[in-house]
């Protein structure tokens, strides 16, 4: 099992410490790919400040983040799992998994991101600000970089398995599943359903759909469950106690495409 998961814009802060080794990350077909982004990102960091945060993407209260990423080669690193913070992050309680839930959740998890590409949750690194939607000179789009560099990474990182991908749009981007691995590929969306003037009315849930992919991924390493395929998958999560709808099933072009409906958000 894979489970692709999008990084989260809050990130903790790293003390002073072990620098990041770029070599030493999984995924070791990426580190050409990173370095290049790594360097850019850099050398636009160092330069004019306002043209830098203008590249990222920064309001004036995140202008501080153009001098930690000047900063990265010589930061303090941390496990992945541990610098990114969002709710998803929050929800998938990492922290508070045991041994043998953590250690499911080291080779499954990956953790897409603009700078890095993708990343395991025990690969260390340094805190960042670089989402996948940013144009960085000289490279172009980070989506559309990452997209050719992953293009043969990816598929032998899925293997034979399922592919549970619960990333946002941005993030999607950089890798599509094809083929033999798009037709043992899920998609989920998050629906709340609830009466409304006497009638079952559902809507697309917004930012509570990060904690309920999170706590539905947490509940699976919890459970020690490595479905194999998008309907063991559909199997595992029913027995968890979620309410699970399969909209289309894949196939060669498409992934899997199922919903979880929920009558509370929290």
């Amino acid at each position: 099992m894979l489970v692709l998961l999008p990084p989260s814009e809050g990130k903790a802060t790293a003390e002073a410490g072990v620098p990041l080794e770029l070599d030493g990350l999984s995924l070791p077909g990426l580190t050409a790919g990173r370095r290049a982004v790594l360097d850019a990102l850099v050398e636009l960091c160092r330069g004019d400040e306002e043209t830098a945060r203008e590249v990222l993407g920064l309001s004036e209260g995140l202008r501080g983040e153009v001098a930690k990423n000047a900063g990265l080669p010589t930061a303090g690193a941390l496990p992945a799992g541990e610098v990114y913070t969002g709710v998803l992050f929050d929800a998938l309680g990492l922290a508070k998994l045991d041994e043998a839930a953590y250690a499911l959740a080291e080779r499954s998890l990956l953790v897409f991101s603009g700078l890095w590409g993708a990343v395991r949750i025990g690969d260390r690194i340094p805190p960042y600000r670089c989402s996948m939607g940013v144009k960085l000179p000289p490279l172009g789009a980070l989506g559309a970089y990452w997209r050719r560099e992953m293009a043969e990474v990816l598929p032998e990182a899925a293997a034979e398995g399922l592919v549970l991908d619960l990333r946002s749009a941005a993030y999607a981007a950089a890798w599509k599943p094809a083929g033999a691995v798009a037709a043992r590929t899920a998609t989920v969306r998050v629906l709340q359903e609830r009466e409304v003037n006497g009638e079952l009315k559902r809507s697309v849930v917004s930012h509570f759909n990060k904690a309920t992919k999170g706590r539905m991924v947490r509940d699976l390493l919890n459970a020690g469950q490595e479905p194999a395929s998008p309907g063991e998958l559909v199997d595992a999560l029913g027995r968890l106690g979620y309410r699970i709808e399969v909209q289309a099933e894949g196939t060669a072009r498409k992934a899997w495409q199922l919903d979880v409906v929920v009558t509370e958000i929290h």
